[in-house]
């Protein structure tokens, strides 16, 4: 069998009935309001709350906190019973979902559906999502034997009641609408953005949509009387921030809608759950279980880094209810071309970014390499496979490296009187090379740390959107290797570790005494890991522009939205993937 829109219903294999998907009636709101907001939320499981949506929530304390039946039918001279907080459901509908508000008068029952703004000023006095809803409502009463011949709106801001009658017109547009969204279930494909519409400001998705700059990378032409310019419709900065917990001994417990942090029963810390972004644990730290559940509930990822601050993993909760991300990733990693096109956009941005960087801050410049890093750039489409890709970009890197020390300028203290001719001694951030596993000096100890830092916060934003942080394009699959979070980072590197690890430096933010070395080895102190976290939060905090939408965002929003163009990119809705490079 089919259903209006010629969609094979399911099939029931133990009853042989037909089962018509159910949907809840906030999806029916939700795809009148837009239908992509609809599948972000109720397909894929993606949610963002902002000032409005605490604010509705708010509103519907009082009854989100019941949890009654339907009311009986009154008789008489009886006044209208009330119930609060009604679920209802209706599986010829295909429809369930919990009221607001039922009044019950004799067998007539009328919905009154809570708002938290102020009446619009139209015609109708509300909008066609609202009296969807409430329509929605009423069908699900009539289901269950009582009249319903009108619903109510009672917007709280205006404190007033807007009365909806039951048109046989809104009855058939809500039936048209429900087929509509049942059918989105099933869809693999993301709906298109809506272009310019006033609907995206003040929508909390609209940092997970990126309505404006899908159409921008699809080349859409803007809608009549708007100049085309991208709007940022989401806060420039995350509120919540990743705490670290580097205490060694220490536990993570849970305290009402937060977290204590406490050490031999005595407490160090008191953190609550809105100011949370990531938990990140350093060394030997636990968390209990009840934590874990607070954190996995409210997506809260935990990671696990090693007392080095190797880069562990990290643990969440199944949120996202989308496979077809990952399905799409997984294809385009069985692709060698598209493993090959994906790499090069990695390779190109990261080359680009760290020869600005060295044009820069280098000193004295470095004219002839700084060219040469330009030409290999250029040769980066001419690879034929990842081999000669790999190869160049470590030619690059090469460049790159060997002047990396005309860009470190620590504060020295002044020589003694007397002493001013004297031959300077040897800096302790002198710098040689690249050396790793384990890092032989201060630079690259605090390379090292900052790019296992990185490499989290890669793997954290790419996580979020739905794609498996080990399934890369460039860097290959590997046991214990977040092979996409190494890709996604190569364009970041030079943004933001390199650039905090010369500040770090050069600000006496980090200094000779924060380093242990002992065989060949180099790390840093406790206090001098603390004091390098201070520099990597504060610059993922800092405010850039986007060099293609010309608005300012915070770091850490630039690799969230960098993550999200990804996913975009893989599921077909953007031709290609957009590397990014400062000017």
């Amino acid at each position: 069998m089919t259903d209006p829109l010629g969609n094979t219903n399911d099939i029931d294999q133990l009853s042989g009935q037909t089962s018509v998907p159910s949907i809840i009636i906030d999806h029916l709101h939700q795809y009148a309001y837009c239908p992509r907001r609809a599948h972000l939320m109720h397909v894929e499981g993606r949610w963002a709350d902002n000032v409005y949506t605490e604010e509705g929530r708010e509103v519907h304390r009082r009854v989100d906190d019941a949890d009654d039946l339907l009311p009986t039918p009154t008789g008489g001279d009886e006044p209208p019973a009330i119930g609060r907080s009604v679920s209802l459901g209706d599986q010829a509908l295909g429809m369930n979902g919990k009221l607001d508000l039922v009044e019950v008068d004799g067998d007539l029952a009328t919905p009154v559906e809570t708002k938290r703004g102020k009446v619009p000023e139209n015609a109708e006095r509300s909008w066609e999502p609202e009296r969807v809803q409430v329509m929605a409502q009423g069908l699900l009463l009539r289901a269950h034997g009582l009249r319903s011949e009108g619903g109510v709106l009672y917007f709280a801001a205006s404190r007033t009641r807007v009365d909806i009658p039951f048109t046989a017109e809104l009855e058939a547009r809500t039936l048209h609408l429900l087929a509509l969204a049942r059918a989105g279930t099933r869809s693999t494909t993301l709906p298109p953005p809506l272009i310019d519409s006033p609907k995206c400001r003040g929508c909390s998705l609209a940092g997970i949509c990126l309505p404006d700059e899908t159409h921008a990378l699809q080349a859409v032409p803007a809608a009549d009387g708007h100049d085309g310019r991208v709007r940022r419709l989401y806060p420039a900065r995350d509120d919540a921030l990743p705490a670290y917990i580097q205490e060694q001994g220490a536990v993570i417990g849970k305290t009402g809608e937060g977290f204590r942090v406490t050490k031999a029963r005595e407490p160090l810390a008191d953190l609550k759950l809105k100011d949370v972004s990531q938990l990140v644990l350093c060394g030997n730290i636990q968390i209990t279980a009840q934590a874990l559940h607070l954190c996995c509930e409210a997506g809260v990822p935990v990671v696990h880094l090693s007392m080095g601050h190797w880069f562990y993993g990290i643990t969440g909760g199944f949120g996202l209810r989308n496979a077809y991300d990952r399905a799409a990733q997984f294809v385009a990693a069985a692709d060698p071309a598209r493993c090959l096109a994906l790499a090069k956009a990695f390779v190109v941005a990261k080359g680009r970014n760290q020869r600005t960087l060295l044009r820069r801050n280098a000193d004295p410049q470095p004219t002839a390499d700084l060219a040469a890093m330009a030409a290999m750039v250029e040769r980066v489409d001419d690879c034929a496979d990842l081999g000669s890709l790999l190869g160049l970009e470590g030619a690059i890197a090469l460049y790159y490296f060997r002047h990396f020390s005309d860009m470190i300028r620590p504060r020295v203290a002044d020589a003694p009187p007397g002493l001013e001719e004297a031959a300077p001694p040897t800096l302790p951030f002198d710098f040689n090379g690249r050396n790793r596993r384990p890092p032989r000096d201060p630079v690259n100890a605090l390379l090292s740390f900052g790019y296992a830092l990185l490499a989290k916060d890669c793997a954290v934003a790419l996580a979020a959107v739905g794609l498996d942080p080990h399934w890369g394009f460039y860097h290959q699959p590997r046991h214990g290797r977040p092979a996409l979070a190494l890709d996604l980072m190569e364009e970041f590197r030079p943004l933001i570790v390199d650039s905090v690890v010369i500040t770090a430096i050069n600000t006496g933010m980090v200094q000779e005494g924060d380093f242990t070395t002992a065989a060949n080895a180099c790390q840093l102190s406790a206090p001098g890991r603390k004091a390098f976290l201070r520099a990597y939060e504060a610059r993922m905090d800092q405010l850039a522009t986007h060099p293609l939408f010309d608005y300012r965002l915070s770091w850490r929003r630039l690799i969230s939205m960098q993550a999200q163009l990804l996913a975009r990119h893989l599921r077909g809705e953007l031709a290609v993937y957009p590397g990014i490079t400062t000017r």
